[in-house]
């Protein structure tokens, strides 16, 4: 039996205040394909199709990953120069309650062209580890809005990579209910949004989900270490 991955996130409280949310993450679920915008999920797929990558049988898609996968460090390393990030909300089970976090789907593009199952498990996914609690953020989820910046040309330059209302995704509760069977222990990646310029790599990825009802917002940045394909 696999031993399950030790994570602690801070829970961040509308009271203003924080505390640690010890989390043994024994599953990793993958949510593909997840817009409820038909519009932004065919551009995203379209944007897929262009790297080469098969569209889905249908939508949406789970895909399994191993849950150590998961990481908090600043350093993602990954192999050759064909990979790259997307920001996604997290859902998170904890006990019996739902807490939404910040993770990006880092994937190797070039294993993407030929199996999207497969490429899901060359590249850790980073997640940042400030959380929510669900319900907290429930009845206004769709206000919320999702942003992540690459790097620019010059030092010290951010160019904005996505930016949208999370509105355009399913509801985390929802893929939950789609996905059926999800126990205490499961981290699930919720979906992304289209890239603004088409999909490209980066050095450094920076990411947040942002609520501006309660005026906060999560963040998280790492760098990529690149690994030569041969030494």
């Amino acid at each position: 039996m696999t031993t399950p991955l030790q994570l602690d996130f801070e829970v961040h409280e509308t009271s203003g205040t924080t505390a640690i949310l010890p989390f043994e993450a024994s599953r990793l679920v993958i949510a593909g394909w997840a817009g409820r915008d038909q519009a932004s999920l065919r551009h995203h797929i379209a944007e897929l199709a262009d790297l080469g990558i098969t569209p889905p049988s249908k939508t949406p898609l789970f895909y399994a990953a191993a849950a150590s996968l998961l990481t908090q460090a600043s350093v993602l390393e990954v192999l050759g120069t064909d990979s790259s990030g997307e920001a996604e909300p997290l859902l998170v089970l904890a006990g019996d309650e739902i807490f939404i976090g910040l993770g990006s789907d880092h994937t190797d593009r070039r294993a993407e062209a030929w199996s999207v199952p497969h490429s899901k498990q060359l590249c850790d996914k980073p997640v940042a580890r400030a959380v929510w609690r669900f319900k907290d953020v429930a009845p206004h989820w769709d206000r919320l809005v999702l942003r992540s910046w690459i790097a620019g040309a010059a030092a010290g330059e951010w160019v904005l990579y996505q930016d949208g209302a999370v509105a355009s995704l399913r509801r985390p509760d929802e893929l939950a209910d789609l996905a059926g069977d999800l126990a205490p222990g499961t981290a699930m990646l919720c979906g992304t949004l289209g890239a603004i310029g088409g999909i490209r790599p980066s050095s450094v990825f920076r990411m947040q989900l942002h609520d501006p009802v309660l005026s906060r917002s999560i963040d998280h940045e790492y760098r990529i270490a690149a690994l030569p394909i041969v030494t």
